[in-house]
């Protein structure tokens, strides 16, 4: 069924350019290309990447001059499970549109940018770590049935080709449905996430997890899966996600 998924998912991007003008797929004003997944320079350019100084633990940017490196309050008070987490972008309002747009809408034409932006700096990081494998952060199965694939799944598959790690999408597995995390305090984050992952069928371990999701907000989704890696045999979990922003909608 996945690779099927996965043909039918690479036929879609094959055929993108025939079923879409190259006209941008945000503000429709401008030229988009489909490596560019057929979004225009104009709002290309209001993506923006995570810069320092961010958390050393979150990856949390921050405005302002720091000397040496800090954590945050919400790191201070969250009790995360993971080591750190990083993130290419900043989850402005433009990067969660098109997010948004891939994860509800099936828009496989993204998946170029993302690659490029997701594995532009993750890569690199990912090596000086020494990363073992790739976990996706799973979907409950009712979720998967409504939306067709897993969006850290892609991210995942296309970060293996890049980095040469495997993807152990059945290392950890989500028991239970959880309601969306957009509109609840830090503290409903994560008490609506407790005990939501735990280990699947392939044990981890010892080996450093480098776990993947879209987005990261306070980090409750992220933690409690890493929780269940650990659970599950991981010496340590890093994670890593295409975007991330603390009060925005996401995880």
């Amino acid at each position: 069924m996945t690779r099927w998924k996965a043909t039918l998912a690479g036929l879609a991007k094959g055929c993108s350019a025939a079923i879409f003008p190259e006209v941008c797929q945000v503000c429709r004003d401008e030229k988009g290309k489909p490596a560019d997944g057929f979004i225009g320079n104009g709002c290309l350019v209001k993506f923006k990447p995570i810069e320092p100084p961010f958390c050393r633990r979150c990856g949390q940017p921050f405005r302002g001059e720091f000397s040496g490196d800090f954590e945050c309050a919400n790191c201070v008070e969250m009790g995360l499970q993971f080591e750190f987490a990083r993130a290419a972008m900043q989850a402005n309002a433009e990067m969660l549109e098109v997010i948004h747009r891939f994860k509800y809408e099936q828009a496989l034409w993204l998946e170029p940018l993302f690659d490029r932006l997701f594995n532009g700096c993750s890569t690199e990081q990912i090596r000086d770590w020494r990363g073992d494998c790739l976990v996706p952060v799973p979907l409950h199965p009712v979720r998967f049935r409504e939306r067709g694939f897993n969006q850290a799944e892609q991210l995942c598959r296309n970060l293996s080709r890049k980095t040469g790690l495997n993807v152990e999408s059945r290392a950890v597995k989500r028991t239970r449905v959880t309601q969306t995390q957009t509109r609840l305090s830090r503290s409903e984050r994560l008490g609506n996430m407790r005990g939501a992952f735990e280990p699947h069928k392939v044990k981890l371990n010892g080996r450093r997890v480098v776990l993947v999701d879209d987005v990261l907000t306070t980090g409750a989704t992220a933690s409690d899966c890493a929780r269940a890696c650990i659970k599950a045999g991981a010496a340590r979990v890093g994670v890593w996600t295409l975007a991330r922003g603390l009060g925005s909608p996401g995880h």
